[in-house]
């Protein structure tokens, strides 16, 4: 499901909108629970610069070695990170998710530090979110089966999903 982008759709996903847009109209993110992906549209040629864009949350360094994002990339994947909102034990929303999000990646320091890698990859613009509104189940049960079945595919977690 991980390999292109009109599988994601297949498998219930939607928007495939650029850090720019969302920027430019957070609005269109859904205030529901849900599951998203992020993905890159050009996987096999990302490039990594050594200070990112992410903000210092709690005071830690949100950057690695470009030898680590290395290390962790997964070229043959357009999802590098899935996440999850909401659920019985949150009251997040996919909007206020994805949105503080972006705004780590903006330099602030939310509580967004998991999937921090995102921000040290060097063309941003080929970044882009894409979710699953998720009504009936715990968001977190469907995070945790993509996620297993990411490992499935692939042998290893997705790029920036650094622990579970």
């Amino acid at each position: 499901m991980f390999k292109s982008i009109e599988k994601l759709a297949a498998n219930g996903f939607e928007g495939f909108l650029s850090i720019e847009e969302l920027k430019n109209n957070i609005n269109m993110l859904p205030k529901v629970p849900g599951v998203y992906v992020v993905i890159h549209t050009n996987p096999a040629e990302m490039d990594f610069v050594e200070k990112g864009t992410g903000g210092f949350f709690k005071g830690k360094d949100p950057n690695i070695p470009i030898k680590e994002l290395k290390f962790n990339c997964v070229p043959s994947s357009y999802a590098i990170y899935i996440g999850k909102a909401g659920g019985s034990a949150s009251a997040a929303t996919l909007h206020k998710r994805i949105k503080q999000y972006l705004s780590f990646g903006a330099g602030k320091a939310v509580g967004h530090y998991g999937g921090r890698l995102i921000w040290q990859i060097k063309d941003q613009s080929e970044i882009a979110f894409a979710w699953k509104p998720i009504t009936e189940s715990e968001p977190r049960l469907i995070e945790q089966q993509l996620i297993r079945d990411f490992e499935s595919e692939f042998g290893c977690l997705p790029f920036a999903n650094l622990v579970r």
